[in-house]
């Protein structure tokens, strides 16, 4: 029979191998389903390179998060994917945020990704628009509730005009070019993915009036289902894609390319990423222009919901930043 110490021995063998087993699941001790699991939802949008780039080199797992990212056709379906309780998080444009917020959703701004102010007004030259004043009367096709029908609405205000003054066409963004080209429309606003398209579509019919009289902000926002843990550990995923992104520029947009699928082209990204200002923030030119926004979204679509400056400041959340980056929260 074994004496009194073997069995000992024995036991705290069996009593041990539990916790052995559980501190084997990573190099850090950390069981591998105790990693921070978060959904995602985006687009193929140059404004979230941070995103692509973090999928592409699979920064999720270096910072020890398990994320599941999809993309879908624009940042107002990644938002109707956060509030329809698919995805966590998503990477959106600050208008559709903002009629979110109107509508009393539950939606927390969590980071100003980017901005954006190269926008065109894409049109032909048989239609002779060669200022924004031109657009009276004129049919102009938007996708709307995109940041694009907030663009359209910048362009008329700089020739004191409204939505009413013309006839807006609600097209998909990939639809634009096309009803430029039958001549269904007489101008167009969509996103600068398809800006070569057109020009290519329309060869020497192509003309175009340039705008940088309004800022598009790419906005990480956190619904209802995301926590506190998750949404910090993305950020810091994302911080570090940016400084590599700030690093090697060249390598982010070959990331964002192979991210995409075939859906952007090598041109564009080559020549429009370098158009975006990169950076997490909160701050207080954020929160104006929110209101700004939200003010023209009650006017223009007959929106409830409140649109001063502290009702919107509600909707952001500070705290997962300031908990990796205190110094890029700004906004009070």
């Amino acid at each position: 029979m074994p004496g009194p110490r073997a069995v000992a021995a024995v036991l705290l063998a069996v009593l041990l191998f539990p916790l052995a087993t559980a501190c084997a699941g990573s190099a850090s001790g950390t069981p591998d389903d105790a990693r921070p699991a978060v959904t995602l939802a985006t687009s193929d949008h140059l404004g979230g390179a941070p995103v692509h780039l973090a999928e592409e080199d699979d920064l999720w797992s270096a910072e020890g998060i398990e994320a599941t990212v999809t993309t879908r056709p624009t940042g107002r379906d990644a938002l109707n994917a956060v509030l329809g309780g698919q995805a966590q998080l998503g990477v959106v444009g600050d208008l559709p945020a903002v009629t979110a917020a109107l509508g009393g959703r539950e939606l927390r701004v969590v980071a100003d990704l980017s901005r954006f102010s190269d926008w065109r007004l894409l049109t032909r030259t048989d239609r002779r628009i060669t200022d924004f004043a031109a657009l009276k009367g004129r049919r102009v096709g938007v996708p709307q509730g995109t940041n694009g029908e907030y663009a359209l609405s910048r362009m008329l205000a700089s020739a004191q005009l409204t939505a009413s003054d013309v006839t807006v066409v609600n097209l998909a963004p990939n639809q634009v070019t096309s009803a430029l080209a039958r001549g269904d429309i007489d101008a167009g606003v969509t996103f600068p993915s398809f800006y070569d398209a057109a020009r290519t579509a329309l060869a020497g019919a192509y003309a175009e009036l340039p705008f940088t009289g309004y800022t598009a902000r790419t906005l990480l926002v956190a619904g209802p289902s995301a926590n506190a843990e998750s949404t910090i550990a993305v950020l810091r995923t994302l911080l570090r894609a940016q400084r590599e992104l700030e690093a090697d520029p060249a390598g982010a947009r070959k990331a964002v390319l192979a991210q995409s699928k075939g859906v952007l082209q090598a041109a564009y990204v080559e020549t429009y990423q370098l158009r975006y200002s990169y950076g997490a923030t909160l701050s207080p030119e954020l929160l104006t222009q929110l209101e700004e926004e939200a003010a023209w979204a009650k006017a223009a679509q007959n929106l409830p919901g409140t649109a001063d400056r502290a009702a919107l400041l509600r909707y952001l959340d500070s705290d997962p930043l300031a908990a990796v980056d205190p110094a890029a929260v700004t906004v009070r």
